[in-house]
């Protein structure tokens, strides 16, 4: 049986979420959550998560799911979805997959490399490693276990590292040649109507540092000072995970005393604007037509 799933994609700030509710609300659908930052219970106003009046609107899934001191893979991320999916079909909801991660979304269309389960002990290691060593030093280290993934992976991609090196660890191989493996298909019987927003440039900066005036006034500060508290308490990681969130470091950095507040927020609206001009690259290139893609349309 043939069933129909919404996508909705596109950089930060450019109207994803609100374009959600609005099909959820014509649809009887449910509103699905494929950001790699919103799937933790953390950092909710940094993280962009909708709001809880939004999500009292319509059902929201895969919001605030796993906790701060947990790492997502896209792997993970695809198995909660089509549980998430396979639900809202089962119940005669419409699923609406939306979110900026677009490695996740051409996981759940185009399909994964079938990756063996990686006992949980492991990647529970490597995160207590990553935080004892830091960025740099767990990076050399795994250099020297899988050289060729630690090429292609920037030294503060603290998630990839992490998954890499569970990979190589828990199934004696790179994760290199899982990758270069024939992924394994998307679920047969689901067809996807793909929406991409794609606002000017001008518009989506403007946005873009709006935005984040807007989550300091709504209390981003406290929020991030808070997240500190839980990290010294071991109950947050400090590198990878929500930390990823745009904005944190810097305005981390200004909670040390480090930077102004203005400087804290200037490098974060710039870190904003220059992420969502990769992400508008990133999908143009990367989400294509295909057999299972009903329509793809860019707004």
């Amino acid at each position: 049986m043939t069933a129909i799933i919404h996508v909705i994609a596109g950089p930060t700030a450019s109207g994803k979420s609100a374009l959600a509710i609005e099909k959820a609300q014509q649809l009887n659908g449910v509103v699905i959550n494929a950001d790699a930052l919103q799937i933790y219970n953390a950092l909710p106003l940094l993280t962009a998560q909708p709001s809880p009046t939004d999500q009292a609107q319509v059902p929201h899934k895969l919001y605030g799911t796993l906790k701060p001191t947990e790492i997502c893979s896209a792997t993970q991320w695809v198995a909660m979805a089509v549980t998430a999916i396979a639900d809202a079909l089962h119940n005669g909801l419409t699923p609406i997959v939306v979110g900026g991660t677009g490695f996740y979304l051409k996981a759940l269309m185009q399909g994964l490399s079938d990756i063996p389960d990686i006992p949980v002990n492991i990647r529970t290691r490597l995160i207590e490693q990553q935080r004892l060593l830091g960025n740099p030093a767990f990076h050399q280290a795994f250099s020297a276990v899988d050289p060729v993934m630690a090429a292609r992976l920037h030294q503060n991609d603290t998630q990839r590292l992490i998954r890499a090196w569970e990979v190589w660890e828990g199934t004696g191989e790179s994760l290199a040649h899982w990758q270069a493996r024939t992924p394994k298909p998307p679920q047969p019987g689901w067809r996807f109507a793909v929406t991409i927003l794609e606002p000017g440039r001008d518009l989506l900066y403007d946005r873009c540092n709006q935005r984040f005036l807007n989550m300091m006034t709504a209390g981003a500060l406290t929020e991030i000072r808070d997240y500190i508290k839980l990290i010294e308490q071991g109950h947050a990681l400090s590198q990878g995970g929500a930390t990823q969130a745009l904005g944190f470091h810097p305005l981390a950095s200004h909670l040390r005393g480090e930077i102004s507040l203005d400087e804290a927020i200037t490098r974060s609206q710039t870190d904003t604007r220059q992420y969502a001009k990769r992400q508008v690259t990133w999908l143009r290139h990367q989400i294509k037509p295909a057999e299972n893609i009903i329509s793809l349309t860019r707004l």
